[in-house]
């Protein structure tokens, strides 16, 4: 599969958008260890960075990003502009969802 590229800006420095191909979205839901509910309170508690539940934003975010350019690809894009990251929550704690989107274009090296 061609590399993708992913900007969170309208356009790709360097690059003209030749065709707009379309909207292009990629999710991830991943669920946690039920352990980390422990340490999570002792964090509540006394502070400090819950390393389990970052651990688990980068992997969904990094899950939901190869989700949106295979995609993207799929389509016959080369790149995806305008990028934007949302994390609602579903079903309650215990979960992380994390959804990419934005558009599928097809660009050219100016």
């Amino acid at each position: 599969m061609a590399e993708v590229l992913v900007a969170t800006t309208d356009e790709v420095p360097g690059y003209k958008i030749v065709k707009t191909v379309g909207f292009v979205s990629g999710g991830s839901v991943m669920a946690k260890w039920f352990g980390s509910d422990v340490m999570a309170g002792f964090k509540d508690v006394f502070g400090g960075k819950i390393k389990r539940y970052a651990e688990l934003m980068d992997k969904a975010r990094d899950d939901a990003l190869n989700t949106l350019t295979e995609r993207a690809s799929k389509m016959g894009a080369n790149a995806v502009v305008g990028v934007r990251l949302a994390s609602p929550e579903i079903g309650g704690g215990g979960k992380a969802e994390l959804l990419a989107y934005g558009t599928a274009v097809v660009v050219q090296k100016e």
